[in-house]
Protein backbone atom coordinates (compact mmCIF):
# COMPACT_ATOMS: atom_id res chain seq x y z
CA UNK A 1 0.00 0.00 0.00
CA UNK A 2 1.69 3.54 -0.91
CA UNK A 3 0.97 6.18 2.32
CA UNK A 4 0.77 9.58 0.62
CA UNK A 5 0.63 12.77 2.85
CA UNK A 6 -1.50 15.49 1.53
CA UNK A 7 -0.93 18.94 2.81
CA UNK A 8 -3.35 21.97 2.34
CA UNK A 9 -2.32 25.64 2.58
CA UNK A 10 -3.81 28.65 2.74
CA UNK A 11 -3.24 29.50 -0.88
CA UNK A 12 -6.11 29.78 -3.59
CA UNK A 13 -7.14 26.41 -5.26
CA UNK A 14 -8.39 24.22 -2.32
CA UNK A 15 -10.42 22.54 -5.27
CA UNK A 16 -6.93 20.90 -6.68
CA UNK A 17 -6.57 19.34 -3.03
CA UNK A 18 -10.58 18.17 -3.03
CA UNK A 19 -10.24 16.49 -6.80
CA UNK A 20 -6.62 15.48 -5.55
CA UNK A 21 -8.05 13.48 -2.60
CA UNK A 22 -11.40 11.97 -4.56
CA UNK A 23 -8.96 10.50 -6.61
CA UNK A 24 -6.61 8.92 -4.19
CA UNK A 25 -9.37 8.08 -1.47
CA UNK A 26 -10.97 6.53 -4.41
CA UNK A 27 -7.82 3.92 -4.82
CA UNK A 28 -7.88 0.59 -2.64
CA UNK A 29 -4.15 0.80 -2.85
CA UNK A 30 -3.87 4.30 -1.23
CA UNK A 31 -3.39 5.42 2.34
CA UNK A 32 -3.50 9.25 2.53
CA UNK A 33 -2.67 11.34 5.69
CA UNK A 34 -4.37 14.68 5.62
CA UNK A 35 -2.68 18.13 7.40
CA UNK A 36 -4.78 21.26 6.78
CA UNK A 37 -3.30 24.62 7.58
CA UNK A 38 -5.41 27.12 9.95
CA UNK A 39 -5.37 29.12 6.75
CA UNK A 40 -6.15 26.20 4.35
CA UNK A 41 -9.19 25.25 5.79
CA UNK A 42 -10.48 29.17 6.13
CA UNK A 43 -9.54 29.03 2.13
CA UNK A 44 -11.55 25.73 1.77
CA UNK A 45 -14.50 27.19 3.34
CA UNK A 46 -14.43 30.34 1.55
CA UNK A 47 -13.73 29.06 -2.10
CA UNK A 48 -16.64 25.59 -1.38
CA UNK A 49 -18.66 26.45 1.47
CA UNK A 50 -17.54 22.74 2.93
CA UNK A 51 -15.01 23.04 6.06
CA UNK A 52 -12.68 20.04 6.17
CA UNK A 53 -15.18 17.95 7.98
CA UNK A 54 -17.80 18.35 5.72
CA UNK A 55 -15.77 17.19 2.90
CA UNK A 56 -14.20 14.11 4.95
CA UNK A 57 -17.50 13.40 5.14
CA UNK A 58 -18.23 12.51 1.78
CA UNK A 59 -14.84 10.74 1.01
CA UNK A 60 -14.29 6.72 2.20
CA UNK A 61 -12.52 6.69 5.66
CA UNK A 62 -11.17 3.31 5.32
CA UNK A 63 -8.03 5.02 3.68
CA UNK A 64 -7.84 8.77 5.13
CA UNK A 65 -6.05 10.11 8.58
CA UNK A 66 -6.59 13.72 9.23
CA UNK A 67 -3.68 14.70 11.45
CA UNK A 68 -3.75 17.94 13.48
CA UNK A 69 -1.10 21.13 11.72
CA UNK A 70 0.28 21.63 15.00
CA UNK A 71 0.85 17.94 16.33
CA UNK A 72 4.60 17.41 15.78
CA UNK A 73 4.63 14.76 18.18
CA UNK A 74 2.66 12.85 14.70
CA UNK A 75 4.54 9.50 13.67
CA UNK A 76 4.56 11.84 10.45
CA UNK A 77 7.43 13.77 11.58
CA UNK A 78 9.52 11.36 12.11
CA UNK A 79 11.78 9.69 8.95
CA UNK A 80 10.94 5.93 10.34
CA UNK A 81 7.62 6.46 9.71
CA UNK A 82 7.08 4.48 6.39
CA UNK A 83 5.66 7.60 4.05
CA UNK A 84 5.95 7.15 0.38
CA UNK A 85 5.34 11.07 -0.78
CA UNK A 86 4.03 13.99 0.21
CA UNK A 87 2.07 16.79 -1.89
CA UNK A 88 1.41 20.45 -0.87
CA UNK A 89 -1.66 21.50 -2.62
CA UNK A 90 -2.44 24.06 -2.80
CA UNK A 91 0.84 25.42 -2.03
CA UNK A 92 1.52 29.16 -0.51
CA UNK A 93 4.64 30.97 -0.86
CA UNK A 94 5.10 30.91 2.63
CA UNK A 95 5.45 27.64 3.06
CA UNK A 96 7.33 26.98 0.47
CA UNK A 97 9.69 29.58 1.29
CA UNK A 98 9.11 27.89 5.23
CA UNK A 99 10.23 24.13 3.33
CA UNK A 100 12.91 26.06 1.49
CA UNK A 101 14.89 27.36 4.93
CA UNK A 102 14.42 24.07 6.43
CA UNK A 103 11.85 25.41 8.97
CA UNK A 104 9.67 22.91 11.17
CA UNK A 105 7.28 25.47 12.72
CA UNK A 106 3.98 23.09 12.01
CA UNK A 107 3.54 19.60 10.51
CA UNK A 108 3.42 20.58 7.22
CA UNK A 109 6.78 22.25 7.30
CA UNK A 110 8.20 19.11 9.41
CA UNK A 111 6.65 16.49 6.96
CA UNK A 112 8.22 18.11 4.07
CA UNK A 113 11.59 18.53 5.61
CA UNK A 114 11.33 14.66 6.54
CA UNK A 115 10.09 14.08 2.89
CA UNK A 116 13.19 15.57 1.39
CA UNK A 117 15.95 14.35 4.00
CA UNK A 118 14.40 10.65 3.06
CA UNK A 119 14.46 11.55 -0.21
CA UNK A 120 11.02 10.98 -0.58
CA UNK A 121 9.02 12.65 -3.90
CA UNK A 122 7.86 16.07 -2.82
CA UNK A 123 5.29 17.35 -5.15
CA UNK A 124 4.54 21.20 -4.36
CA UNK A 125 1.58 22.98 -6.36
CA UNK A 126 2.57 26.36 -5.74
CA UNK A 127 -0.17 28.59 -6.14
CA UNK A 128 1.22 32.71 -6.76
CA UNK A 129 1.71 35.00 -9.85
CA UNK A 130 3.39 37.18 -10.67
CA UNK A 131 6.70 35.37 -9.19
CA UNK A 132 8.54 37.50 -7.81
CA UNK A 133 12.97 36.74 -7.78
CA UNK A 134 12.67 35.02 -4.37
CA UNK A 135 9.99 32.75 -5.18
CA UNK A 136 11.92 31.49 -7.83
CA UNK A 137 14.95 31.17 -6.13
CA UNK A 138 12.92 29.16 -2.82
CA UNK A 139 11.95 26.96 -6.15
CA UNK A 140 15.53 26.80 -7.16
CA UNK A 141 16.36 25.84 -3.82
CA UNK A 142 13.43 23.17 -3.63
CA UNK A 143 13.84 21.68 -6.89
CA UNK A 144 18.01 21.20 -6.56
CA UNK A 145 17.06 19.07 -2.99
CA UNK A 146 14.54 17.12 -4.90
CA UNK A 147 11.06 18.38 -4.84
CA UNK A 148 8.72 18.56 -7.53
CA UNK A 149 7.49 22.05 -7.93
CA UNK A 150 4.34 21.54 -9.87
CA UNK A 151 2.38 24.71 -10.66
CA UNK A 152 -1.40 24.21 -11.77
CA UNK A 153 -1.04 24.99 -15.31
CA UNK A 154 -3.56 23.49 -16.98
CA UNK A 155 -3.66 21.44 -20.72
CA UNK A 156 -6.02 22.72 -23.45
CA UNK A 157 -5.21 20.34 -26.05
CA UNK A 158 -7.57 17.69 -24.13
CA UNK A 159 -10.70 20.22 -25.10
CA UNK A 160 -11.50 21.47 -21.54
CA UNK A 161 -15.31 21.72 -21.20
CA UNK A 162 -15.47 22.58 -17.42
CA UNK A 163 -13.89 23.94 -14.58
CA UNK A 164 -13.54 20.53 -13.03
CA UNK A 165 -11.72 19.67 -16.45
CA UNK A 166 -9.33 22.13 -16.15
CA UNK A 167 -8.38 20.98 -12.36
CA UNK A 168 -7.94 17.57 -13.39
CA UNK A 169 -5.37 18.12 -15.87
CA UNK A 170 -3.34 19.58 -12.97
CA UNK A 171 -4.40 16.56 -11.08
CA UNK A 172 -3.38 14.26 -13.41
CA UNK A 173 0.19 15.57 -13.22
CA UNK A 174 0.38 14.89 -9.55
CA UNK A 175 -0.88 11.75 -10.16
CA UNK A 176 1.95 11.32 -12.31
CA UNK A 177 4.40 12.73 -10.49
CA UNK A 178 3.28 10.28 -7.59
CA UNK A 179 4.08 7.36 -10.16
CA UNK A 180 -0.19 6.92 -9.67
CA UNK A 181 -1.23 7.23 -13.46
CA UNK A 182 -4.69 7.53 -14.00
CA UNK A 183 -5.88 5.71 -17.33
CA UNK A 184 -8.52 7.54 -17.84
CA UNK A 185 -5.99 10.37 -18.24
CA UNK A 186 -6.19 12.43 -21.47
CA UNK A 187 -3.13 11.88 -23.19
CA UNK A 188 -1.32 14.33 -26.10
CA UNK A 189 -1.46 12.21 -28.97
Amino acid sequence: MKRIIVAVTGATGSVYALHLLQRLCQREEVFVHLVVSPWGERVMVEETGKTVSEWLSALPSDNLRLHEHTDLYSPLASGSYPIDAMVVIPCTMGSLGSIACGLSANLIERCAGVTLKERRPLILVARETPLSSIHLQNMLTLSNAGATILPPVPTFYCHPKTVDDIVDSTVDRVLDSLRLADTKTKRWE
